[in-house]
Order: C-alpha cells, then sequence, then structure tokens
C-alpha cells in the first residue's frame, strides 16, 4: 500500500523541456527595448520559474523599461505571449521517460498539474499532448503554487506526508516547504535548486526517489 498518495507537478521543465520556449517569447516581446532590457527580462524570467506571466509583465515594465501599465496592457501581452508559446510547448520534447512514468503510474497515485501557465492555456496543452486523462486535477494562474497545494491537501483529505511536489522552481519549492509536504526538484536554471535533498534529471531517476520515499518509515 502506498503511503504516498499524491504528486503534484510543475509541468515546463519537469513533464516537458520547455523552458527554452518561454524565455525566447519574453525576449521576443521586450526587444523592442533593446537588448539591455532583454538581458534583464531573460535573468529575471530564468531565476524566477512558476510566477506568472501577468506578474512578470507588470514587474518588467516597471523596474526594467520604467513604465506603469494597466490590466488591459498586460492581458494584451499576454495573449501575444500565449500567441507565441502555446503550440511550440505542445510540440516541446518530454523529459526522459515522463511520459512513460505518467501514462504507467496515474493509477498509483494522484497526479496534479501545479503552474504558473494560466490555467485554460495549461489545459489545452495537456489536452493536445493526451495527457489529460492521467491528471486528477489541473491548478494554473491567476492563482499561486501555495494555493494550489494547500487545496489539493484540503479538498482530498491528505496528510502533508502523503503528498509530494515535483518542480524546477523557487515557486515549487516554496509551495511545497510552506505547505510542510516534501520537494523534489530537477535543475533546470535556477542554481537554489542544486541545494534541496531530493533531486532528479530524468524520470527513472524521479522514480527511484519517490519508490524510496513510498517505502521509507520516515523521510522528513
Amino acid at each position: 500500500m502506498n503511503k504516498i498518495k499524491a504528486l503534484i507537478f510543475d509541468f515546463d521543465g519537469v513533464i516537458a523541456d520547455s523552458v527554452d520556449v518561454k524565455t525566447k517569447a519574453f525576449a521576443a516581446i521586450y526587444s523592442q527595448y533593446g537588448n539591455a532590457v532583454v538581458q534583464k527580462v531573460i535573468e529575471h524570467h530564468e531565476a524566477n520559474g512558476g510566477i506568472s506571466r501577468f506578474e512578470k509583465f507588470r514587474l518588467y515594465h516597471k523596474d526594467f523599461v520604467g513604465e506603469a501599465i494597466d490590466d488591459e496592457q498586460i492581458d494584451k501581452l499576454a495573449r501575444q505571449f500565449s500567441d507565441l508559446v502555446l503550440q511550440k510547448i505542445v510540440e516541446a520534447p518530454y523529459v526522459k521517460g515522463a511520459y512513460e512514468y505518467l501514462s504507467t503510474n496515474y493509477r498509483r497515485f494522484n497526479f496534479f498539474i501545479s503552474t504558473g501557465t494560466p490555467t485554460d492555456e495549461i489545459k489545452i496543452i495537456l489536452e493536445r499532448r493526451k495527457l489529460s486523462p492521467y491528471f486528477k486535477e489541473v491548478y494554473g494562474s491567476p492563482e499561486k503554487k501555495e494555493d494550489h497545494v494547500r487545496e489539493i491537501i484540503y479538498k482530498n483529505h491528505f496528510s502533508k506526508n502523503e503528498v509530494i511536489f515535483i518542480g524546477d522552481a523557487i515557486t515549487d519549492r516554496d509551495a511545497a516547504k510552506r505547505n510542510g509536504i516534501v520537494f523534489i526538484g530537477r535543475f533546470t536554471s535556477t542554481e537554489a535548486i542544486k541545494k534541496e535533498k531530493y533531486l532528479f534529471d530524468n524520470f527513472i531517476e524521479l522514480e527511484s526517489i519517490v519508490n524510496v520515499l513510498n517505502q521509507s518509515e520516515s523521510y522528513w
């Protein structure tokens, strides 16, 4: 019998190798403001995966461009961003072993998605990649990941030691720790993730970690 009942996954950089797609989209949108701004945008985006694009647009315009923008302008930029990335993320390669693991183990564990991508958009991506049947529920922005995790635990009556968050960003790690659950990190571009106790590169490694934790008397 499983001690672990639920695995919560980020998507970009964890299930699909799609982090660069969004980096290039931010660079394209801010290219009109010059290379110095683009470089700042890229550095912030790569160090802060998992923060919604809506928050990033407001921050980048205020801090890097020197302009305040309203919600209507942010929505316009978000639609432009979605047009740039959606199909490319659908076509992005899987992290090694991801599809096999998800399609084989979705009856063994409850799988969830928690991502900074807008909820409607990630649902389209999962549907087009034929991944939707493997996930019990899908959570995206504008709600924050910390709130996703809290709702998953509460709604499904999980205890905290029955849930693991699997991500590659500081927002993923923080969402796990603020809810008192274990975090397993995949290092892509965020140096801080390298310091975590449990790390994986591909889903063969991830499966080994989950199996060890599932059999352990205590992994706290």
